[in-house]
């Protein structure tokens, strides 16, 4: 148990109220420990209580500048206590992507909050989960931090569902998500885009990194500054003018539309070959066996190619890291477009000699 309570302890970053009350206004009311007027103002963007449309996302996720957001919106209803209050969000922040544990845990505040309608019970529940792991009460239902491993997030999503939609152009995602690439993701319904995005790091398995998943964006500076300042990420957004920012983006994926656009700068890096076509055939073979895991395959392949790329690697003069020899790499004659690509994912990999 002292590994979990450790493990929360540092995850957990804090905890806030934001409400809409009877005049319509939505206002930041409580936060616990505090947090800067930067974050509040993202926070009040992404909860959907200042929407226009007045459409009820009951919960959304994504993550700024490394600070993961969870916020979880419910409809206030007659009965309650909360009597100038039509809605309200809480909003985790966190250091960890795990939205089902999140989403659990905001659940559970905001039924401690409908039956309160005080801060106080909130933060004491925030409180014993930051340092036990663990909160439990018969009306309010019980959280523990244990049952969500990272890995299971990392699996919630499904490649099978983007495969179903893109077939053999998932090869252009893999291999913008191997080469380090930006891919931003354009859907009108936020769920949608959060649903897809979240998997996409899956096709790359071999590096578990969800921290390039930015699932929610809004086309604002501040937020488009953070986004830059990545190397390679994926990006979704609910606004279609992204589609007319080619600057952000490599790949851009309309999910409304199922089409994939590979933005004319990066066509060079992405010319596609023989060895695409395989991992294309592969990737679809797997998406249709019942039996098989759904990044077992791909990882299985990309493993493959970084032995590919072992033989034209050598020690850096500096006697560091391992670096690509282009020259020998020229020598083995491969197709055009597979040295391009083993040349750019070396360069992804930060294996190329400077």
């Amino acid at each position: 148990m002292a590994a979990v309570v450790a493990t929360d302890t540092q995850l957990m970053l804090g905890v806030g109220l934001i409400e809409k009350d009877t005049n319509g206004e939505v206002l930041w009311v409580w936060c616990y420990p505090s947090t800067t007027a930067s974050l509040r103002n993202l926070l009040l963007r992404k909860c959907c209580l200042t929407d226009e449309n007045k459409l009820l996302h009951p919960f959304v996720f994504g993550q700024y500048r490394r600070t993961w957001f969870y916020i979880t919106t419910v409809e206030v209803p007659d009965a309650s206590i909360l009597k100038k209050v039509t809605h309200f969000s809480i909003v985790l922040t966190a250091k960890d992507f795990n939205p089902e544990k999140y989403a659990a845990f905001t659940r559970i505040l905001c039924r401690i909050y409908l039956k309160h309608g005080s801060p106080v019970k909130m933060m004491e529940s925030y409180i014993a989960v930051l340092t036990k792991g663990i909160c439990q009460s018969e009306e309010n239902g019980s959280f523990f931090s244990r049952d969500y491993e990272s890995r299971k997030a990392y699996l919630a999503g499904s490649i099978k569902d983007i495969v179903s939609q893109f077939g053999m152009e998932t090869v252009i995602l893999h291999t913008a998500l191997m080469l380090k690439k930006r891919i931003v993701v354009y859907h009108p319904k936020i769920e949608a885009v959060q649903e897809f995005t979240r998997t996409l790091p899956a096709l790359v398995w071999h590096r578990q990194d969800w921290t390039i998943l930015h699932s929610y964006v809004h086309l604002h500076a501040e937020e488009l500054e953070g986004l830059q300042m990545c190397t390679g990420y994926i990006a979704g957004f609910v606004e279609l003018e992204v589609s007319n920012r080619p600057d952000l983006y490599d790949v851009f994926v309309n999910l409304a539309d199922s089409e994939i656009t590979i933005a004319p700068l990066a066509k060079e890096a992405m010319t596609m070959g023989k060895l695409h076509k395989e991992i294309g055939q592969l990737i679809v073979q797997s998406a249709e066996d019942p039996e098989k895991s759904d990044s077992q395959d791909i990882a299985l392949k990309t493993k493959e190619i970084f032995t590919n790329l072992a033989p034209f690697s050598e020690v850096s003069d500096d006697g560091g890291k391992i670096v690509l020899s282009v020259e020998a790499l020229k020598q083995k004659r491969f197709p055009p477009a597979t040295e391009n690509f083993l040349y750019h994912l070396a360069a992804a990999e930060q294996m190329l000699k400077i």
